[in-house]
């Protein structure tokens, strides 16, 4: 299978509640790289490349609500170029 990327766009309460760590944990399971950053806005960035199978896992993983301590009230996906990530890591 072909690698691809997505860039997610996360709203709701999702700052301050370990949202980026969680997620981190979650694409690291799924063998993905990328990366989650806090936005100003109050939003979660997520970048995460990878087989797409698994990329889809993470996407529906956020859509339904990521960690229990968050609540997911929008999730947007874009489709995103494939950049050559080590890991998936935590931006600030």
């Amino acid at each position: 299978m072909t690698e691809h990327g997505v860039t997610a766009y996360v709203y709701g309460v999702v700052q301050g509640v370990g949202f980026r760590y969680h997620t981190q944990h979650q694409a690291r399971q799924l063998g993905l790289t990328g990366y989650a950053r806090n936005c100003e806005d109050g939003s979660v960035e997520v970048v995460a490349c990878g087989e797409p199978h698994q990329v889809e896992q993470l996407i529906s993983w956020l859509k339904a609500g990521g960690p229990r301590s968050a609540r997911v009230e929008l999730v947007l996906v874009e489709p995103r170029a494939m950049m050559d990530y080590t890991g998936f890591s935590i931006r600030y």
